[in-house]
């Protein structure tokens, strides 16, 4: 039975099934009071990952289909490991073109990467440079300190909004040891505070930021609770153990690398209707060679047909050159 889905990993638009999402467990219910905000709708870099086809490509399993209904009901944070290629960042993307819940917001995490620069970004520098200045050389703000202050991607994704907004955690696992342990607390209550905001609310109550969509928004008493708990995809690849309290509070995924079918519906999706007849053979000769146990990316398949078709009056040996060197193997498979 199907009728529970909401998102059903078809590739086709279906906003209105976000209307069929029943109320969030007691356990996992949030009492942001809802702000007006207009989310972006998808942009170029949910396009490029899905293809210019008809719909986004049915690359996923429904395994993994019923996995992320699944962290839609409960709302919970999806955890997806797999290999380079497989799939991981796109089932963000997917969700949210989907169900129409807008732009994604995207964390990407680099061994450097602090919880605060996810949730906000307060430019102090900036602030006391302006501090200097006079009225006529920009200096002196009528907006004060919410001018310097900048909602993170996570920050942003926890705005009290009516619907759930996509937030991609790219790729955690090249984090430092403590940000997977400082995400716990944000993660369980929804909710985090900005200090700056907080010491003078007294005084000022309101304050109107920028957030990551790059538009402006008020924040009440320094701090940030959300409505409808987003849609979290954390990605890994598998480089690293989590602590089980991260593991806890997340519903885990593994994707396995694509197969012919998955392969042949990212194809059809860049590049259209036929693409699968027309790049048969090399559909085939990258799946027998990623199952000689060697790590290959399906961008590499994507890359070579790009590149073939270009080269089509070329000579023939010339290509399948061009094929070996594009579809290399980047390392042997780790699991």
């Amino acid at each position: 039975m199907d009728d529970w889905l909401i998102y059903r990993g078809t590739g086709e638009p279906d906003p209105e099934r976000m209307s069929l999402l029943p109320e969030a467990p007691a356990w996992r219910r949030f009492d942001g009071t809802v702000v007006p905000y207009e989310v972006p709708p998808v942009d170029s870099t949910t396009r490029r990952r899905l293809g210019n086809g008809a719909g986004a490509p049915k690359v996923h399993s429904e395994a993994a289909v019923e996995l992320v209904n699944a962290a839609l009901y409960l709302r919970r944070p999806l955890l997806v490991t797999g290999e380079p290629g497989s799939g991981k960042s796109t089932l963000a993307h997917a969700v949210a073109h989907e169900l129409g819940l807008g732009r994604v917001l995207q964390w990407p995490v680099v061994s450097r990467t602090t919880l605060r620069d996810g949730l906000y970004q307060y430019d102090a520098i900036g602030r006391l440079q302006d501090s200097q200045l006079g009225p006529g050389d920009g200096g002196a703000q009528p907006d004060g300190i919410g001018r310097y202050i900048r909602l993170g991607p996570l920050g942003t994704a926890l705005l009290p909004t009516e619907r759930p907004r996509v937030l991609l955690v790219d790729e955690l696992d090249k984090s430092d040891i403590d940000l997977p342990n400082d995400l716990l607390h944000v993660l369980e209550e929804g909710e985090f505070t900005i200090p700056e905001l907080e010491r003078i609310a007294d005084r000022q109550p309101e304050t109107t930021v920028l957030t990551d969509d790059g538009a402006r928004i008020a924040v009440h008493g320094g701090k940030v609770r959300c409505r409808a708990f987003p849609f979290i995809v954390i990605t890994s690849n598998g480089e690293r153990d989590f602590p089980a309290a991260l593991l806890r509070r997340c519903l885990s995924l593994e994707l396995s690398a694509p197969g012919a079918a998955q392969l042949a519906a990212l194809v059809e999706a860049h590049f259209g209707p036929g693409g699968e007849d027309r790049n048969h053979a090399l559909i085939e000769r990258f799946v027998q060679s990623a199952a000689a146990g060697e790590l290959r990316p399906a961008d590499q398949l994507l890359n070579a047909i790009f590149l073939v078709q270009l080269a089509s009056g070329g000579d023939a040996v010339q290509r399948g050159e061009l094929i070996d060197m594009l579809m290399r193997p980047i390392a042997p498979r780790y699991r």
